[in-house]
């Protein structure tokens, strides 16, 4: 049996976008169900590891957290947050090897992964790119009908990914039958 999946562009009544905020210490997770013009929040959290512990059973408290929560929710796509380059380039390591192992989660649960820039993912939810993170979970809390933001920051960025993705794929869905 192939370790590989066949992915196409496959279209679901309903779609459930896991969204992920990738970091060693927390790693954001954010599960948004739309249907139709709807969406309705699912479930968010973050993934926590202890400061002390070596970098390699973080990555795997990740990668088995992770496994569960795929299992549990049974998302059909997902999106992640793309690494940018900054000044602190410990960081960004950090960030790149969190991201290496959400990705072969995700790629072991056959699921369509889309990515998206920090800004990129701010225009599609607050119509703004330079958005601030205040502004960014009113919008999340507004577009899910929450009476407050999700907790802690990683999840309420994870569940903005999410609604990024679901809102790309329906715009793309509305250009493709235009065409």
């Amino acid at each position: 049996m192939s370790r590989y999946c066949a992915i196409g562009l496959l279209r679901y009544p309903t779609m459930i976008a896991l969204g992920i905020d990738p970091g060693t210490a927390l790693c954001g997770y954010g599960i948004v169900r739309a249907v139709g013009d709807d969406y309705e929040l699912v479930a968010c959290g973050a993934i926590a590891t202890p400061a002390k512990t070596p970098l390699e059973f973080r990555l795997l408290k990740i990668y088995d957290e992770l496994g569960a929560i795929i299992r549990a929710y049974k998302p059909n796509t997902a999106a992640v947050e793309k690494l940018f380059f900054s000044r602190n380039t410990t960081t960004a390591l950090s960030v790149g090897h969190a991201r290496g192992v959400i990705l072969l989660a995700l790629a072991q649960a056959c699921l369509p992964l889309a990515e998206y820039t920090p800004n990129e993912i701010k225009q599609a939810v607050a119509g703004y790119g330079g958005a601030d993170k205040y502004q960014m979970q009113q919008m999340v809390r507004v577009l899910l009908r929450l009476d407050q933001a999700p907790k802690p920051d990683d999840a309420a960025d994870a569940v903005a990914i999410a609604l990024c993705h679901l809102q790309s794929a329906r715009l793309r869905e509305l250009i493709d039958s235009q065409s």
